[in-house]
């Protein structure tokens, strides 16, 4: 099996490594990730100017590693241009947790996104954090489990794993919750006095059961399987 590797962290990043490695014991993989930090970026791809890679300045033990000018889908798509018979894309791990709404803006699940409208299965890791970094080397276990179950036990195109700070073994599907949070923008001034603007998150507290967000909160892992198609099947039903 052949696997590309990305992250929207950029190249440098922890968690890139642990997948990279937690990967290479399923089959080949190559990492093709960002050369800057590409967090929310969504599904942006680079149009208006070229992309450009090389080698990457972090050593992966046995990988081929490159860093690429672009976004996490600028990633997928260069990579899937230059390496045939490309089996798997694996996106993270992200350093915070991808839950609910955050998929619409998440770089980590466009780039699993991306990978299934070039017709191949794409899957983003994500782990929630706390007041420091997540323990990688502790998750890998974890994240090699998660890995037997999206690649040996299930063949859904496209799934959104996200890992609690302190897994304790468990996997659950779920669905996605709605509820993650109520998106607003903050004015503050500068300490010239200058007005500048936050796009900032308020978490919702309500979980809903059997969703991502009830799952971490139980100290679970959660692997959610999503789709591209946005139509509203059951509004055509009722125009029907």
């Amino acid at each position: 099996m052949k696997i590309l590797v990305t992250n929207d962290d950029g190249i440098y990043s922890p968690g890139l490594m642990c997948l990279a490695e937690t990967a290479a014991e399923y089959g080949e993989v190559i990492v093709m990730a960002p050369d800057v930090e590409q967090s929310s970026m969504g599904q942006a791809i680079t149009s208006g100017k070229p992309i450009t890679y090389k080698t990457s300045p972090i050593h992966f033990e046995g990988i081929e590693a490159y860093r690429v000018s672009g976004t996490p889908a600028d990633c997928v798509a260069l990579g899937a241009h230059l390496f045939d018979g490309i089996d798997l894309i694996l996106s993270g791990i992200n350093i915070g947790a991808n839950l609910g709404n955050s998929a619409w803006h998440s770089g980590t699940l466009s780039a699993a996104r991306q990978a299934v409208l070039f017709g191949i299965r794409g899957v983003a890791f994500s782990v929630s954090v706390g007041e420091g970094e997540p323990d990688f080397e502790s998750l890998k276990p974890f994240v090699k489990e998660a890995l037997k179950e999206v690649v040996h036990k299930h063949d859904r195109e496209l799934l959104n794993v996200n890992f609690p700070r302190n897994p304790e073994g468990e996997i659950v599907w779920t669905s996605q919750s709605v509820r993650h949070y109520d998106g607003r923008v903050i004015d503050q001034k500068d300490p010239m006095g200058r007005q500048h603007y936050w796009f900032t998150v308020v978490p919702i507290e309500e979980v809903e059961e059997g969703t991502d967000r009830w799952a971490i909160r139980q100290g679970m892992t959660s692997i959610t399987p999503m789709i591209l198609d946005l139509t509203d099947n059951k509004y055509l039903e009722q125009l029907k």
